[in-house]
């Protein structure tokens, strides 16, 4: 026998149809899911399935500069869509499900991703959420060099003027928060003169 290498996949699903489909169909972890009841988020909790719900993007289409970005249509479906994800979300969490962090965003609003933060922070407690960007998006990957800050991990480290585990919003305001960016223990960014010393 060979050695076999085990990949994890996931699929963009809404409906508790869906979602149910694709577990029974060996799926790893379901995007968006805002479609889905108590009932299919114990199911996913049970089974290990993680979650990546991507909130943030229904509110940034339908404002400047992306106001236009959908059909009037689109942007009553769009409303109904954010309020069931705010829901499946306070769902999942109640259900244990491991929930990652994530925005669907592309092109030039990839820039607007932090916003997913304050979005999450409206229906769950900071800490909650921000593990959905550290140890569960490791757990996920299956990376534990990933996702917190201990010996022998990568050493990827925000350094911020405010704790996040009050108020993981400020995390969407980089430019009034954020002083400086370690990458696998290297200073990449820096407001903080002392640190841009040490890297020159």
């Amino acid at each position: 026998m060979g050695d076999y290498i085990l990949y994890k996949a996931t699929a963009h699903a809404y409906t508790d149809a869906s979602i149910r489909h694709a577990i029974d169909n060996g799926i790893s972890g379901i995007e968006h899911g805002n479609l889905m009841s108590s009932e299919t988020a114990k199911l996913m909790a049970e089974n290990g399935i993680y979650l990546t719900p991507t909130l943030s993007c229904y509110g940034i289409m339908v404002r400047p500069p992306f106001e236009d970005f959908l059909p009037p249509d689109g942007k009553i479906k769009n409303r109904q869509v954010m309020e069931k994800g705010l829901d499946a979300l306070k769902l999942a969490d109640e259900a244990g499900v491991t929930i990652c962090y994530g925005s669907d965003l592309l092109g030039s609003m990839h820039a607007l991703q932090t916003e997913e933060f304050s979005v999450r922070a409206a229906v769950l407690p900071s800490p909650r959420v921000l593990q959905h960007a550290t140890c569960n998006a490791s757990a996920m990957l299956g990376d534990d060099h990933l996702g917190q800050i201990s010996e022998g991990s990568y050493a990827d480290i925000l350094i911020l003027n405010a704790n996040p585990l009050v108020d993981v919003t400020i995390l969407d305001w980089p430019e009034d928060h954020l002083l400086a960016v370690i990458k696998g223990g290297r200073v990449v960014h820096s407001k903080i003169t002392q640190l841009k010393a040490e890297i020159c």
